[in-house]
Parts: C-alpha cells; structure tokens; sequence
C-alpha cells in the first residue's frame, strides 16, 4: 500500500520558518520524482518545489531564494525548509509523487502564516 505522510505544518508569523516532512512508504522512492504543491483558499493546486531523483531541484518563483527542498532516498523522505515565511504561502501543503505521467498526493499539512 502506497502512503505519503506529511508533517511539520502549522501557524508562524511573518518572517519566520517551518519545515516540512513527508515520508513514503510503499514506493521505489529513489526513482520518483518528489515534489511539494500548495494549495490556498479559493485557488487552485499549484507547485511549489520539486526534486529529481538525483537532487536537481527546482521551485516557483514567488518562493525561490527562500524555500529549499531536499530529498534523502535512503529513508523514503522528501523535506522542504521555508524561510521568510509571508502571508500569501498560508495554504495546505501536499508532498508528491509524479510517476509514469500521473501525480499522486499525500493528505496535506496546513501552514498559516500571521501578519
């Protein structure tokens, strides 16, 4: 059975950080790309950050320079540092898996960010 498990949301002010945890299981996680998308009130789902299975990463741009996503194969756990937390990143966080052409998300995290 394939689980993605999140952890590490929750409520910061402005300027402050979280990191995030997702642990899968039931996967080859080495040869999935991961990736973390957000999703806020009343917008769509959107990507965040996303990792290759060799460590190449790459992010949106309203988080670049401030968001750092990592992976460690050996323990089925992709993670993503945020910094400078503003306002507009309070949404639910999902970690994910792209593979054979299909995304497949974890249940999510809230994070809210105070002003």
């Amino acid at each position: 059975q394939v689980q993605m498990v999140e952890s590490g949301g929750g409520l910061v002010q402005a300027g402050g950080s979280l990191r995030l945890s997702c642990v899968a299981s039931g996967i080859d996680f080495s040869i999935n790309v991961m990736a973390w998308y957000r999703q806020a009130p009343g917008k769509q789902r959107e990507v965040v950050a996303i990792i290759s299975p060799g460590g190449v990463a790459d992010y949106q741009d309203s988080v670049k320079g401030r968001f750092t996503i990592s992976r460690e194969n050996a323990k089925n756990v992709v993670e993503i540092q945020m910094n400078n937390l503003k306002p507009e990143d309070t949404a639910v966080y999902y970690c994910a898996r792209i593979y054979g052409g299909k995304t497949y998300w974890g249940q999510g995290t809230q994070v809210t960010v105070s002003s």
